[in-house]
């Protein structure tokens, strides 16, 4: 089975239909779908029944939506808009087929102590989970490289705070090599059922004292950066997993190239460091 996703985040200046075409063409069989594109099809009053009818026709799946992001932020404004932010893409997943939204804390929380800021989290998230749940939808926690939410222990520890069946965690490897506190070795012992998707790519990190900005150091191809890929790939299969596989190109860079181009060749790349040998 082609176990090939694209993060459609990678040919960001595409829209969502030549998105799933695109994807199609270069050998994948399924998307991960920046949640930015949904929110303008939807805006724009296409029916969500042209995107199911695509993915019917173009045989790909649509295995996640990202994202909703701020969700440890607990002013009343904020959690009214991931709650209907919530809604909206649960009610859009649940008609075309897909059964994961991603969720993103960011730096909302910065310098409060661990356990509030996973306390705090875990309410909010709570809330998302059951919300999704109506729908059939689960939801991946992304911890961000630069945010307080940034290891695997961490990650494990909010997804135990939060109780919920439907909620575990996306494996990306740039921001966990990023944020320095997680191994291969961690990812290799973990359950594989918490294990949603992987975030496969590669990248570098900024000098010391400088900007970080994931749109320069995440603009690599696989084995053009600084993270042993082949390593973290194999920690991946060691846990046992054997899911989905997406490749994740945040890149300036790559985003003003041919977009076909881009597909095929990170579609390669998946082939060459996950699926050959």
């Amino acid at each position: 089975m082609n176990r090939k996703a694209l993060h459609t985040k990678s040919i960001w200046k595409s829209n969502l239909l030549s998105d799933l075409r695109i994807a199609k063409e270069a050998g994948f069989g399924a998307v991960e779908m920046a949640g930015d594109k949904v929110h303008d099809y939807l805006a724009a009053g296409l029916s969500t029944n042209q995107v199911k009818e695509t993915l019917n026709n173009l045989d790909i799946q649509m295995i996640s939506i990202n994202d909703v992001a701020h969700v440890e932020r607990t002013d009343d404004d904020a959690v009214h808009r991931m709650l209907m932010e919530t809604e909206s893409l649960s009610r859009f997943a649940q008609e075309v087929g897909c059964d994961c939204i991603q969720l993103v804390p960011l730096c909302a929380l910065e310098g409060r102590s661990w356990e509030e800021i996973r306390t705090l989290t875990a309410r909010n998230i709570r809330r998302i989970a059951d919300v999704g749940a109506c729908y059939g939808v689960r939801f991946q926690l992304e911890p961000v490289a630069w945010s307080p939410i940034h290891s695997l222990s961490q990650s494990l520890e909010l997804i135990e705070a939060v109780e919920r069946d439907n909620f575990g965690m996306v494996i990306d490897f740039w921001h966990l090599w990023y944020g320095g506190k997680t191994t291969p070795e961690d990812v290799a012992r973990m359950n594989p059922a918490q294990i949603y998707h992987i975030h496969f790519g590669d990248g570098k990190k900024n000098p010391p004292g400088t900007l970080c900005d994931e749109t320069d150091l995440r603009g690599y191809y696989a084995g053009d950066g600084d993270i042993d890929v082949p390593q973290w790939v194999q920690a991946v299969k060691a846990s046992g997993y054997d899911g989905w596989w997406t490749y994740e190109l945040v890149s300036a860079y790559h985003w003003q190239m041919d977009t076909r181009e881009v597909a095929e060749a990170t579609s390669r790349l998946l082939d060459e460091y996950v699926f050959k040998g």
